[in-house]
């Protein structure tokens, strides 16, 4: 694993996008594996800006997105999707048609899980990911206790979850309770891994997933195991290493 200690949120948006764009320079068909929540919109503010400054190009870029919540449709305002489109998609030049998350109207699991692992796997699988981390070291929706060797799954949102996202919400009922989420065997399977952690009630989690033991319990301490992970983290997370 490689740190790179940021000031500032701001500053760890950029260093993050700098990973990114060069991504896509020197490869400009790559193939973006994204996250959403409030961590990367920094992140993905930055690239957009950059391109329209005309430092990005993101007309050959294919995008797949970690998860997205049963039951919600695209243009629902707490999708996935409405979130990666209001903050990247509609603001830089990516083809909608190369642009995938994991379809939320599927009710039959097994299909909608089959169909985006088998998709990752067409467009080449992912040549980047880009993830946050959950407070309790969740990666993607893969809580405490998920199994390493899970591929793409529907899972059942942990109460710590729920309360972590339900202020998206109206109230706790229109949050939906499961979702579907690439598993950990997919996300390890991306050729790098961007993982960026904001503020200091992250800090004491970012310690175990850097210094502790690689246990399912700590969802994002198999990244120890993967040959290029990069963790760009603010200084409030960065507190205990």
């Amino acid at each position: 694993m490689r740190v790179i200690k940021a000031a500032d949120y701001k500053d760890m948006s950029r260093k993050a996008a700098n990973i990114i764009s060069a991504q896509v320079i020197m490869k400009p068909n790559a193939v973006l594996g994204l996250a959403t929540g409030s961590t990367p919109i920094g992140t993905y503010e930055q690239l957009v800006e950059w391109y329209k400054k005309g430092d990005l190009d993101f007309s050959q870029v294919t995008t797949v997105n970690l998860d997205e919540y049963i039951g919600l449709s695209h243009d629902h305002e707490q999708s996935y999707y409405y979130f990666m489109n209001k903050h990247l998609y509609s603001k830089v030049n990516l083809d909608l048609s190369r642009c995938y998350v994991p379809n939320g109207l599927e009710m039959n699991a097994s299909k909608a899980c089959t169909e985006y692992e088998q998709l990752v796997k067409r467009v080449g699988g992912v040549d980047l990911q880009l993830l946050g981390l959950g407070h309790n070291g969740h990666i993607g929706f893969n809580e405490p206790g998920s199994a390493f060797e899970m591929t793409t799954h529907a899972v059942t949102l942990t109460s710590s979850t729920l309360d972590a996202n339900k202020r998206f919400f109206e109230s706790v009922d229109e949050m939906p309770k499961a979702a579907y989420t690439m598993g950990i065997k997919t996300i390890m399977q991306a050729k790098k891994i961007v993982l960026i952690v904001s503020s200091a009630d992250k800090a004491e989690i970012l310690k175990r997933i850097i210094e502790g033991p690689v246990i399912p319990e700590v969802p994002a301490s198999i990244l120890q195991l993967h040959n290029d992970v990069t963790i760009v983290a603010d200084a409030a997370a960065c507190k205990y290493i």
